[in-house]
């Protein structure tokens, strides 16, 4: 505990990376953590300020990381935290809950959200966002894109020359999203240690992030991106039209962004009323509407939602569920042993 609590101080100690942002309500100050950004977070927050104008919010903007780091630091050194906080790292979400510095918050909607998507009324996941694959449209005027991992085999098999290089992915040792799907894929498709093969035969190219794919997939110098978060993917379609996506039909990955209340939080029960409204259908709707992630509440029936999905797509999605499952995926020997097949399965070892 003195080892903790020495740790904690230290940390609190290093200079914070967070930016922060004020939206003036009243006397009452709700404070957040999230990795969201906030320009996105806005409408969510001014929608809730509609219903809550005795609320002012405090905003930090912080890496997934820094965030989880931030919580456990303050937690130890016996100080209070945020209210609520709101990352896109599942796993690191869902270890703060399992770990005892998160606390249960039953809100309105907590009884009828989806079983995967509650773990004790602790952990809730929010969003829903499939991992898709991301295509140069130009490139496939006269031909459909592959819309499985059996069918992009057979492109990067038939493409020679011509697809060499032209693939990308997430570097899965620098991207978190990217690792946690490679993760899944290999738990839901014990083949896909071929399909990588395949891959790396062609010089897949990798980075660490979303963006980096996305813009050489616009301008062609990537003609395929795997495993792409389609939150980003979409977004970034809407405004790039030579961007398509698709969802592979023999199963899509869903991962999701996860919301809890801190244990040490000094507003608890501000942060259980933002949480309530992050779930109800007026949250969730300017999420989906607005943030343009799409929304976990099966009372939003927007196509942007998981309700419009499972009823377009059914069982090929295959959602992460917001358990200690996950945290398997922050054991580093595993971590290690993932990392390696991957290179060796890139390199055709």
């Amino acid at each position: 505990m003195i080892l903790r609590a020495t740790l904690a101080l230290l940390l609190l100690a290093l200079p914070l990376r967070a930016e922060v942002f004020t939206y003036p309500g009243g006397d009452q100050v709700l404070t957040i953590y999230s990795s969201l950004d906030n320009h996105l977070a806005a409408p969510l927050i001014a929608g809730f300020q509609a219903r809550n104008p005795d609320v002012t919010v405090r905003y930090e903007e912080l890496l997934t990381g820094e965030l989880n780091d931030r919580i456990v630091a303050e937690t130890d050194a016996g100080r209070t935290t945020a209210d609520f906080a709101f990352s896109s790292a599942m796993d690191m979400q869902v270890k703060l809950a399992n770990d005892g510095y998160a606390q249960p918050a039953a809100t309105p909607d907590s009884a009828g959200w989806p079983r995967w998507a509650n773990w004790r009324d602790t952990a809730y996941a929010l969003t829903f966002e499939p991992a898709v694959l991301v295509y140069h449209r130009p490139a496939f005027r006269d031909r459909p894109p592959p819309s499985s991992r059996f069918e992009l085999v057979d492109w990067l098999a038939r493409g020679g020359a011509g697809v060499r290089g032209r693939l990308g992915t997430y570097d899965i040792e620098r991207s978190a999203v990217g690792y946690l799907f490679l993760a899944r894929d290999q738990e839901h498709f014990p083949d896909i240690w071929s399909v990588i093969g395949a891959m790396g035969q062609a010089d897949v190219r990798q980075f660490p992030t979303s963006q980096q794919i996305l813009e050489r997939v616009s301008d062609g110098r990537l003609l395929i991106g795997y495993n792409i978060l389609g939150s980003y993917a979409a977004d970034w379609a809407r405004g790039h039209p030579d961007v398509g996506l698709v969802l592979p039909r023999d199963f899509t990955v869903v991962v999701s962004r996860v919301g809890l209340v801190p244990r040490a939080a000094a507003r608890p029960d501000l942060g259980v009323r933002f949480l309530g409204f992050f779930m109800s259908q007026g949250g969730q709707t300017i999420l989906a509407e607005k943030l343009r992630l799409p929304a976990v509440s099966l009372e939003v029936s927007d196509e942007n939602s998981a309700r419009a999905m499972q009823a377009a797509l059914g069982a090929q999605l295959r959602p992460v569920p917001v358990s200690p499952g996950l945290l398997v995926y922050l054991d580093q020997a595993k971590r290690a042993r993932l990392i390696d097949r991957w290179r060796r399965a890139v390199r055709g070892d």
